[in-house]
C-alpha cells in the first residue's frame, strides 16, 4: 500500500509543477496580446501553440463581451483552483497510505 501512497505524492507533485507552467503560458500569451508580436517569432509560437488547446474551449463558450477576452483570466482561475484542491487532497491520501 506505501507504493501507492508515494505514487500519488509523486502525482501530486507533477501535477503541480503543470499546473503552474500551464499558468505561466497562459499568463505570457496575455502579455503577447497587449504587445502585438511578431507572429513568425518561434518563441511566440510555441506560447501560442501551447495555450490555444486551454484557451479555445474556453473561449467558445464565453458569450462575446465587446472584445473583451476573459479566457486566460478563467484557465487561470481553474489552474488555481486545481492547484488549491486537487493537489493537497493527492498529498493527504498519500499520508494516509504510507
Amino acid at each position: 500500500m506505501f507504493m501507492l501512497g508515494y505514487f500519488l505524492q509523486a502525482l501530486a507533485g507533477v501535477l503541480h509543477v503543470v499546473l503552474m507552467a500551464a499558468m505561466l503560458v497562459v499568463i505570457a500569451r496575455a502579455v503577447l496580446s497587449w504587445v502585438s508580436p511578431d507572429p513568425y517569432n518561434p518563441i511566440v509560437r510555441i506560447i501560442i501553440q501551447l495555450s490555444e488547446p486551454m484557451l479555445y474551449p474556453v473561449r467558445r463558450r464565453l458569450p462575446f463581451l465587446g472584445g473583451l477576452d476573459l479566457s486566460p483570466m478563467l484557465v487561470i482561475l481553474a489552474a488555481i483552483f486545481l492547484d488549491n484542491f486537487l493537489v493537497p487532497s493527492l498529498q493527504r491520501i498519500a499520508l494516509h497510505l504510507l
